[in-house]
């Protein structure tokens, strides 16, 4: 007598497959893992009930010397620093229906006939969310949820999707949390470009001569996110290297991928094959100790720089704990069997997630934001 595999183990591949693929299809997947070291954490804690939160520990670095030779260590114990960003969760959900003259044989099998374009919107979901978070302005107690900068709607434009961002958060909001993190904001080539504490007034000073995307722009925000207090750790490999992270928006991405010391670099230092060098692939640069990624879909503030005549970029520079994602209950199918007399069944994925960036008292915990100027194609 043969042994078959039970329908709800069955199903259960069917769910992990599917959050597996899902995730994966973000350019963000290589970043994200469970410990404090990632620079997405991720947290998976089921409780199926939206509004409810997760907290996520946010660990800073010790500052103390410590003891040596025969020094007595009692008493001398430095504290610990640590803070707690509680994500709230919220449902998500989407369907297909599938007509019964569409070939079906079982639940499994109809999931599968839908399953392709669920991923891909999930996928595009969690992206738009992870971008809208790193975008968002932190308010100065960690209990509050950040106010989202913009609402990042669809436009046309460069041959690819362009998102652009609206002005969600006033200008008083924008510009309280400029001066809290003002050792973790860059405008341009310079520190000094930031004005007085003014957000709008601080990005009307960039322009496409002094302030696009270059490798020394980035060098200056890696420097800032050292120096900053308390300190952004860079990401570390499995090896032990560590790197900062530039999620970068294409024209900025250009940008540094025509500087000439980036070329240099990709010319004299990375190995003369085509597999791995991006004169010849088009992928990820590295420099310095930082990794830049572009993420097409990163939005432009439009009209802005410049006196108001230039778009502006956002870049995110991260370290490690600079966004969370946690999930209070991972995708799961549904099935709807029962529309018109059962002749349009339908299925849809649901999920229970919340994505914010991991912010204390209204300071972004691992990320330097990198406002560039930002022509576009001609």
């Amino acid at each position: 007598m043969e042994t078959s595999l039970a329908t709800a183990l069955e199903r259960q591949r069917w769910i992990n497959s599917y959050f597996s693929e899902y995730v994966r299809g973000s350019k963000f997947k290589p970043y994200m893992g469970r410990n404090n070291n990632s620079v997405i954490i991720v947290k998976h804690e089921l409780q199926n009930e939206a509004g409810k939160t997760i907290n996520i520990p946010l660990i800073t670095r010790l500052r103390g010397a410590g003891v040596t030779g025969s020094q007595v260590l009692d008493g001398q114990e430095e504290e610990l620093g640590n803070y707690n960003c509680a994500i709230s969760v919220d449902w998500r959900r989407h369907g297909i229906r599938v007509p019964k003259s569409t070939q079906y044989k079982t639940e499994i099998d109809l999931l599968n006939a839908a399953r392709e374009m669920l991923r891909v919107w999930e996928g595009e979901q969690l992206r738009d969310d992870i971008i809208e978070a790193g975008l968002s302005v932190v308010p100065a107690t960690s209990t509050t949820t950040p106010v989202r900068y913009g609402a990042i709607t669809a436009a046309s434009g460069g041959g690819y999707e362009m998102l652009s961002a609206n002005y969600v958060a006033s200008e008083a909001n924008k510009d309280a949390w400029l001066v809290l993190n003002a050792d973790r904001v860059l405008f341009g080539a310079l520190r000094s470009n930031a004005s007085s504490a003014d957000h709008s007034t601080s990005l009307a000073t960039l322009d496409t001569t002094a302030d696009k995307l270059t490798p020394a722009i980035a060098e200056l925000g890696k420097r800032m996110a050292k120096a900053a207090s308390p300190h952004i750790r860079p990401y570390m490999t499995k090896d032990g290297r560590e790197y900062f992270v530039l999620f970068c928006h294409p024209w900025s991405f250009r940008d540094v991928k025509a500087d000439s010391s980036m070329t240099a670099a990709n010319r004299d230092a990375r190995p003369r094959n085509v597999e791995a060098n991006p004169i010849f692939q088009d992928g990820d640069l590295i420099k310095d100790g930082i990794i830049y990624r572009e993420v097409e879909e990163m939005p432009i503030i439009v009209n802005v720089g410049d006196s108001g005549t230039t778009e502006v970029a956002p870049n995110f520079l991260c370290g490690a704990q600079a966004l969370g994602v946690s999930w209070g209950q991972e995708p799961t199918p549904q099935t709807d069997r029962d529309k018109d007399y059962k002749f349009r069944p339908g299925v849809a994925i649901e999920e229970l997630l919340g994505v914010e960036k991991l912010h204390f008292n209204g300071v972004q915990q691992g990320m330097v934001t990198i406002y560039a100027a930002a022509a576009a194609d001609t």
